[in-house]
């Protein structure tokens, strides 16, 4: 059995998880983001294989993307972690991953990080994975198709640094339709399915309903995103390149 594990709430994950698993066959996919459905019933085997991608917020992996892959019993699988980034750093995401892996009973034999479009400053590593990535990604899979044996060293720290709480959380325009699609699809069920407003205590920031809604009526705070892009602007201006751990 061959499984993508992926938690991807705008798409850029995704886009590696696919790229690093093209030439699997008959992929099957857990998502995630399905705030429904109960991931105690994913069990694997040791003959299995499993790409499993998260972004990475501030430096670690979505603690709700976390919890929910803690569920995931491995069995001696053997998996490939895969952080994405958006050009900034990932810091400690990685080890994370790996420890939280081989909690669940994987066998960690390579690791990966990679960079996509960053989910709210969109001009910093805007339209990647581009092609060049998709190459290099292509690479990657190719050596990781033939490793053998546990991933020697993942680089990160432990202890983890400190998560922070939500950043900028989307807020309802004028442009609603209330057709309840962000209410919906909302990794982390913080929107009121009502007013459509989101929970500023349960929101992870991670943009889902902005990239989704089809009336473009969610929003974050334009001077807010100003000044984050700016703090940002010298971690994140220069091309950040994918990297593996074998």
């Amino acid at each position: 059995m061959n499984v993508k594990i992926v938690f991807s709430p705008t798409g850029g994950t995704a886009k590696v998880a696919d790229i690093l698993t093209k030439n699997w066959n008959g992929v099957e996919c857990i998502d995630l983001t399905k705030a429904d459905k109960d991931f105690s019933e994913c069990q694997f085997n040791s003959d299995d294989r499993a790409l499993i991608a998260m972004p990475s917020y501030g430096g670690l992996a979505p603690e709700v993307a976390i919890e929910r892959f803690k569920k995931i019993s491995g069995n001696g699988a053997k998996c490939t972690i895969v952080c994405v980034y958006g050009n900034r750093a990932y810091e400690d995401t990685l080890v994370q991953m790996e420890d939280v892996a081989k909690e669940c009973g994987f066998d960690v034999i390579a690791a990966v990080a990679a960079v996509a479009e960053h989910s709210i400053m969109h001009q910093y590593a805007a339209g990647r994975p581009d092609a060049d990535d998709e190459k290099q990604l292509e690479t990657f899979a190719e050596q990781i198709s033939v490793k053998e044996g546990t991933v020697t060293s993942v680089p990160g720290n432990r202890p983890y640094k400190k998560g922070g709480g939500a950043g900028l959380v989307p807020k309802v325009t004028a442009d609603c339709v209330k057709c309840g699609l962000c209410a919906e699809s909302c990794p982390v069920k913080a929107i009121d399915q009502h007013s459509f407003k989101a929970d500023s205590k349960s929101c992870i920031s991670c943009m889902r309903c902005v990239s989704q809604c089809p009336h473009n009526a969610r929003k974050v705070s334009g001077v807010m995103v100003g000044i984050v892009g700016l703090a940002l602007k010298k971690a994140c201006s220069l091309r950040k390149e994918n990297e593996l751990y074998l």
